[in-house]
């Protein structure tokens, strides 16, 4: 059998019926088999590729067969998937090849119908291929949208209301792009020259970001566990456009600061190393195994001043009332600034769950003013693009909150640049070449 092949529809099936977020699931996969440098990209790709074309792939796949999806076995479901994908997107595959390992696949995990079926599915796709054309045409352009660009139908069609159609078909290309490694200098023990210089020195390939002074963007890259100064402390993995919350939120050496939805805890080491390893921050979170990971990021980094704490951020304003310089509300939300980064994520958002946050996000950001002394910050962040999880929960915020005024976000950022000037700081994919983020900045007046 071949093993990249099985590697990758281990991780298929972790993701598909443990709810295993791709990304960890196949680091974790990658760490066991111990595979080339060509198969771990080629399992990489294979992973992503499939995970990121789901529910087209499910599309291609129903013109083949006659039963519902769900009646598949779901190992065999993951075989003709994978198939598929090298079948309709991976030119330098052979479709033979595509074929006789997902029948080998087979023959390990079913049986002589399901090796059977599998075998008929796949050649039936490489003989008819004209069964799987999306619909084009007049009136199917939001929907051929979808499919061509792997993106939920429900999804796409919100996207080109809000930004119209071309804008979103950029805004889907974008998400299908590959994410660099990003990571964030820790200036407590190095530089970013130094930095990207050890980076070289690992066979990295590295530039300096433009929007975080700290931000390095590794474009080629081995195994993490081989960058050493990852491992020894002297980066963090931080999305480039998260790097920029801390700045907005400015702590100085010897504030007490909370943030109080902080794991994995990337903003909040930011802070402490803003802070030069000097005052008291709480970071909060309802999860304690998300906690651990802080503890063990702050521990890696030579951090000390950082306590984290088990706590509802809804009731953060109960316990620490008017105590805090600054505190940080980095909101759960629907992550559709970041699709990029989670293959996966695009395909279990719903609708429903997107109309249920603004209330959740209000909420914490109300409890979390009332930890804010007079004189203090109170900033909102999320990593999404939509307006209702953003402007509008800031606002409902304001209108309720008259001793808070907003104050100019975008003068914050590290870097001069087009947001510099904005009140509200949103940066869109298709726009801005990063991570969709938002970030507004208010303070309690004295």
């Amino acid at each position: 059998m071949d093993r990249a092949r099985d590697t990758a529809l281990q991780v298929l099936q972790a993701v598909e019926e443990k709810g295993a977020y791709a990304n960890v699931a196949l680091a974790q996969a990658l760490r066991r088999a111990e595979l080339s440098d060509q198969d771990r990209r080629f399992v990489t790709e294979l992973v992503y590729g499939t995970v990121k074309a789901g529910g087209t792939l499910d599309w291609i796949l129903r013109r083949y067969v006659n039963r519902p999806l769900s009646k598949i076995p779901s190992m065999i479901r993951q075989i003709l998937r994978l198939g598929l994908y090298q079948i309709f997107y991976l030119d330098k595959v052979p479709t033979a090849a595509a074929c006789n390992t997902s029948v080998e696949l087979a023959k390990h995990y079913g049986h002589k119908g399901t090796v059977a079926f599998v075998n008929a599915v796949l050649r039936t796709a490489v003989r008819e291929p004209e069964k799987a054309a999306f619909p084009s045409g007049r009136g199917h352009g939001t929907e051929e949208l979808a499919l061509r660009s792997q993106h939920p139908y429900w999804l796409v069609k919100r996207w080109v209301k809000q930004f119209g159609f071309e804008e979103t078909a950029r805004l889907c290309e974008f998400d299908n792009a590959q994410a660099p490694l990003c990571l964030r200098t820790n200036t407590m023990r190095t530089t970013r020259e130094k930095l990207l210089s050890e980076l070289a020195e690992c066979g990295a390939e590295a530039v300096a970001s433009v929007w975080a002074p700290e931000g390095v963007i590794v474009c080629k890259h081995g195994a993490l566990d081989r960058l050493v100064p990852l491992q020894e402390g002297r980066a963090q993995v931080q999305d480039e456009s998260s790097m920029l919350v801390a700045h907005v939120v400015a702590p100085q050496p010897g504030e007490f600061i909370i943030d109080c939805c902080s794991a994995p805890g990337g903003k909040t080491t930011h802070m402490a190393t803003l802070m030069q390893n000097r005052g008291r921050i709480v970071a909060c979170d309802i999860y304690e195994h998300k906690l651990t990971r802080i503890e063990d990021n702050a521990h890696r980094l030579g951090l000390s001043i950082i306590e984290t704490q088990l706590l509802d951020a809804r009731e953060l304003g109960r316990k620490y009332p008017g105590r805090a310089d600054r505190v940080l509300v980095d909101a759960p939300c629907s992550g559709l600034g970041v699709l990029r980064r989670k293959p996966d994520a695009r395909w279990h958002k719903q609708p429903e769950e997107l109309a249920g946050l603004p209330a959740l996000q209000l909420a914490i950001l109300q409890s979390a003013a009332e930890a804010v002394k007079p004189g203090g910050v109170l900033v909102y962040s999320t990593c999404t693009i939509e307006p209702e999880e953003n402007q509008a929960v800031v606002k409902a915020f304001l209108d309720e909150a008259p001793d808070f005024c907003m104050e100019q976000t975008g003068s914050f950022l590290p870097t001069a640049g087009t947001h510099s000037r904005d009140t509200l700081v949103q940066l869109l994919p298709q726009r801005d070449g990063t991570d969709g983020f938002f970030i507004a900045r208010m303070q309690r007046k004295r």
